[in-house]
């Protein structure tokens, strides 16, 4: 970790950096010990090789669905992790500088911010196999995408472009394979700039809002919004600044956690 920024590497990347159930169970390990370190504001996922990853051990499976114990522990590990990026304070990047793939998708769908490569090949693929996902795929891709590119990606199980995948809003950005680093280094130089309160308030306020009605969101919104800016120093430093058209010099993130 440095300067506010934690790396995270799938490094196997002579099978595709597989998300089996021992890497499922180490990220959801790292997950959580990321989320004890205060100094740590974004955390960048990406993988080693030629791919993000391809998704599950569909070898390893063979042995894993005889076992309904831990396959269900599996399932239960992987939705903790997506779950647990999501409800994180911190901004959670995924940079896919290859193939991202089933498991793939479903990890990048949990992140808040997606840089690809304009030639990574996203897609779900599951049912190529016979498959389905179980990591959240089939509920995240259609309140991402919308449902009909969710339908024909999942039912499909065709392959598209980073570049097309921007432009469905799968990813947030599309960049030549060359810069893809670069535009991941600008975007969190942009991010660390912001107040750490208010990033963590927004992701709050979009996640918590997608999960019930637009009635309950904007009530959730108005309680939060009234108790963040009449509690966190960062809202009144913002305002200052800006009377004294200076930079805002912004402090740490209070812990708001699931504040209502």
């Amino acid at each position: 970790m440095s300067g506010g920024i934690a790396r995270i590497a799938l490094d196997r990347a002579e099978k595709m950096n597989p998300l089996d159930k021992e890497t499922v169970a180490a990220l959801l390990h790292t997950v959580a010990a990321l989320e004890a370190d205060d100094a740590v504001r974004i955390v960048r996922i990406t993988g080693r090789g030629r791919a993000f990853s391809a998704g599950g051990d569909l070898e390893g499976y063979k042995a894993l669905y005889r076992d309904k114990v831990a396959f269900q522990a599996f399932l239960d590990d992987f939705q903790a992790l997506n779950r647990a990026i999501e409800d994180s304070g911190k901004i959670y990047m995924a940079v896919v500088n290859g193939a991202c793939v089933a498991g793939g998708l479903e990890l990048i769908l949990a992140c808040d911010v997606v840089i690809a490569a304009d030639d990574a090949r996203i897609g779900d693929c599951h049912v190529n196999f016979g498959q389905l996902p179980g990591a959240g795929g089939s509920q995240r891709l259609p309140r991402v995408v919308g449902v009909m590119h969710a339908r024909h990606l999942i039912f499909t199980g065709r392959l598209i472009t980073g570049a097309e995948a921007a432009r469905i809003g799968l990813v947030t950005l599309a960049v030549p394979a060359a810069d893809l680093e670069r535009a991941a280094d600008d975007l969190s130089a942009r991010l660390l700039e912001t107040s750490p309160a208010g990033l963590k308030g927004a992701k709050y306020l979009i996640n918590t809002g997608l999960k019930g009605s637009l009635a309950d969101g904007i009530e959730m919104e108005k309680a939060y919004v009234h108790t963040y800016a009449t509690t966190e120093p960062d809202a009144m430093e913002g305002l200052a600044a800006f009377s004294e058209k200076r930079k805002p010099v912004f402090g740490g993130a209070k812990q708001q956690g699931n504040q209502t």
